[in-house]
């Protein structure tokens, strides 16, 4: 039985998450979990899988839930904020941390799951984006297993089993180029909220879904990516390609190129996670080859969704600014949600944020929080 704990279990990947935890529940234990404010599901989760501890973050919202679950004579405790995040992350017995919270706030719960030396099941790219070198040496003095939840990082990982790092020639991220693909900087001018949250390929929550619409979602796995498998910069390429059928590629040191195949569906990332290294049987579709017609590739266009290019540039510079370009993100997306910029704003207010960062090279923690703390005061005052 491997005891998990679920930061974001309310959220896209941590339902999913859970629906795997119930397909194989003789081998997984549920100890925590989390939500931001989503506190009727959150109640459902606790009558379902009983974890022993729960986080909520907003206090009021807490406070609701624990009245609830003391009526009916419930004994999960309830925590709050961003120590009640750390708790769960890192409750007594828990084998391995699934983060599924979106943006920054993901970082201080695993680092404090690391420093416990409880494995991490990575869902949220933010984490590494922001402070990869001070995350990846934190793992690697503890012992502790990075495992990619992201689909294009999971596909890198089992494309590298039984291969040497040093035969690596490059990584190639694929990108299924979102609901604007094709579309000119003009025709994106006029984008509504409504249709940069259709996403072609797959279901997933608002922030990462307008990520995708700008390109910049493949710009923060690109960053990802380095840390996590210890790439140069030059090792790391996207590539569009619409079907999302491969999902992702390595090119080895012979040119012979190793590809991850299969349905666009987040269940067999989380589970390979969870099980690894071993794999289990599951009831998913598989891919019927006789009615795939066609697997296409095209190369980004940087200039009309210049966020993916912002990141190459952040991780050019490197130190403290890819965590600002996330920070900067973080905002510039959430006032597009909130309808007070548009779609074209958001590389726009990234840059402008960029552009006026003094970048320490070898951040601490202490830096990287400042940076981030910095970079959202200015991109929330940038008209």
């Amino acid at each position: 039985m491997k005891n998990i704990s679920i930061i974001g279990s309310t959220g896209s990947i941590g339902t999913q998450s859970l629906e795997v935890v119930s397909e194989n529940s003789e081998s997984l234990n549920v100890v925590g979990l989390s939500t931001n404010t989503s506190i009727g599901l959150l109640e459902k989760q606790i009558e379902k899988y009983h974890p022993a501890i729960v986080c909520v973050m907003n206090k009021d919202c807490a406070l609701i839930l624990e009245k609830r679950l003391k009526a009916k004579g419930n004994t999960t405790c309830v925590v709050t904020g961003i120590d009640g995040l750390i708790a769960v992350a890192t409750a007594p017995g828990i084998d391995m941390l699934l983060t599924a919270v979106s943006g920054m706030i993901g970082l201080r719960p695993t680092l404090a799951a690391i420093e416990k030396g409880i494995d991490i099941a990575l869902a949220n790219k933010e984490t590494l984006v922001a402070a990869g070198k001070i995350v990846m040496d934190a793992a690697a003095a503890k012992g502790v297993a990075m495992l990619p939840v992201d689909s294009e990082h999971c596909a890198i990982f089992q494309c590298l089993m039984g291969n040497k790092h040093e035969e690596i020639d490059r990584i190639i991220i694929t990108a299924s180029g979102g609901p604007f693909r094709g579309k000119t900087w003009k025709q994106l001018q006029a984008v509504t909220l409504d249709q940069a949250l259709k996403h072609p390929n797959w279901s997933m929550g608002k922030k990462i879904t307008i990520d995708s619409a700008t390109l910049m979602n493949k710009g923060l796995e690109v960053i990802e990516a380095k840390w996590l498998f210890d790439l140069r910069n030059e090792q790391i390429d996207v590539v569009v390609h619409p079907q999302s059928i491969i999902h992702s590629m390595v090119e080895f040191v012979d040119h012979s190129t190793i590809a991850q195949l299969g349905m666009p569906d987040m269940a067999l990332p989380i589970q390979i996670a969870f099980f690894y290294p071993d794999r289990i049987s599951n009831e998913r579709q598989s891919l019927d080859f006789h009615q795939i017609r066609e697997l296409t590739f095209e190369e980004p266009d940087l200039r009309t969704f210049p966020c993916l290019q912002l990141a190459y540039d952040a991780l050019a510079v490197g130190g403290s600014m890819t965590c600002v370009l996330n920070a900067a993100n973080e905002v510039s997306v959430a006032r597009f949600l909130n309808e007070e910029i548009r779609f074209v704003d958001i590389p726009r207010i990234n840059r402008m944020v960029m552009d006026k960062h003094s970048v320490i090279a070898n951040p601490s923690l202490d830096d990287v929080l400042a940076s981030d703390d910095w970079a959202r005061q200015i991109a929330i005052g940038i008209k």
